[in-house]
């Protein structure tokens, strides 16, 4: 068949080492889904790829083994489970509209992670209707706690959930319980004072490692959710590196619009002539500076009082 690639690959499938065969790439936003989407991945590998399925890096399926041929069937079938996962579409029954910013990953969340400060299949979800479809080239991670099991500095965005902890000093006891978790497991934020505990808020990363310690709920987690954004973090050939910290004790909504900041950034500054005909986001802001990046970011975003903002940022990594 004559088989437009770029379309191909728009339609979220692969180009594959075998002639006439593709792979379709199954989106699960947050890495969460019901088992009963399970047989209907099983029954599209069995009745039209070679009857396997593999689980991607970011949290997603891709059945190989695809004719070109069968790619509208395979659409069709994929038609429940895009609707079941509530993942935004332009026309019904055609697949996905869009391949270009990534399935959003995240750890398991606080819905099982005694150590997770927030739901993170929740968020991901909430990103994921805000940015879908698009066919720039976004990498986004979520995780429920400074733990980093998601990896999210290895992404465009990182989102790592953090907990303001409350002290209530009428219900300590002065047992050393969470200064001794703070300094063993986390960064010795904590310190006693007068029979009491005082925390540096500067050193605090809001793991919530003292709210688990404490045997008399002294501490407790807050109740607005806070989130530690890193920046332009990635892997590949040339560059690879590690994201930076950019906001401490950000919010929910000023993160999303400075991703959505971020796309019309991209928009205006992307080299359209480079491989693929996208180009990753931190090589432009290699190009632009970051101020411009800053500029573009920040636009109409209203940080809680308690957010730290870290500028100007540098990059590291490795340069071949």
């Amino acid at each position: 068949m004559d088989i437009n690639t770029k379309e191909l690959k728009k339609n979220a499938f692969r180009v594959t080492k075998h002639r006439g065969l593709t792979a379709s790439r199954i989106r699960v936003p947050g890495g969460h889904l019901e088992a009963r989407f399970l047989p209907m991945i099983q029954n599209i590998a069995d009745t039209y790829g070679n009857g396997t399925v593999h689980i991607t890096s970011r949290q997603g399926f891709e059945i190989p083994g695809i004719p070109f041929a069968d790619i509208p069937k395979v659409n069709a079938l994929l038609q429940p489970i895009i609707e079941g996962l509530d993942i935004n579409q332009e026309k019904s029954g055609q697949g996905y509209s869009a391949a270009g910013t990534r399935n959003i990953t995240a750890c398991i969340g606080n819905n099982v992670c005694p150590y997770a400060c927030y739901n993170t299949a929740e968020l991901a979800k909430k990103i994921e209707k805000a940015v879908f479809p698009n066919n720039l080239h976004f990498k986004i991670a979520l995780t429920g706690c400074p733990n980093d099991c998601a990896k999210v500095r290895m992404h465009d965005f990182g989102i790592m959930g953090m907990t303001l902890p409350h002290y209530d000093a009428d219900r300590c006891v002065n047992c050393g319980a969470c200064v001794k978790a703070c300094k063993r497991k986390s960064t010795g934020a904590l310190e006693t004072v007068n029979c009491k505990v005082a925390r540096n808020h500067e050193t605090c990363i809001g793991c919530g490692e003292c709210v688990l310690a404490c045997p008399t709920r002294a501490w407790t987690r807050s109740q607005e959710k806070f989130y530690r954004l890193t920046l332009l973090g990635r892997t590949g050939k040339k560059n690879p590196r590690m994201g930076e910290d950019f906001i401490k004790w950000a919010d929910e909504d000023s993160i999303l619009k400075i991703i959505l900041n971020t796309y019309d950034y991209v928009t205006k500054y992307i080299d359209t002539t480079a491989p693929g005909g996208k180009e990753h986001i931190g090589y432009i802001v290699d190009r632009t500076g970051f101020e411009e990046f800053y500029r573009w970011a920040m636009k109409d975003v209203s940080l809680p009082e308690e957010a730290n903002v870290y500028k100007p940022l540098y990059w590291k990594g490795v340069k071949y």
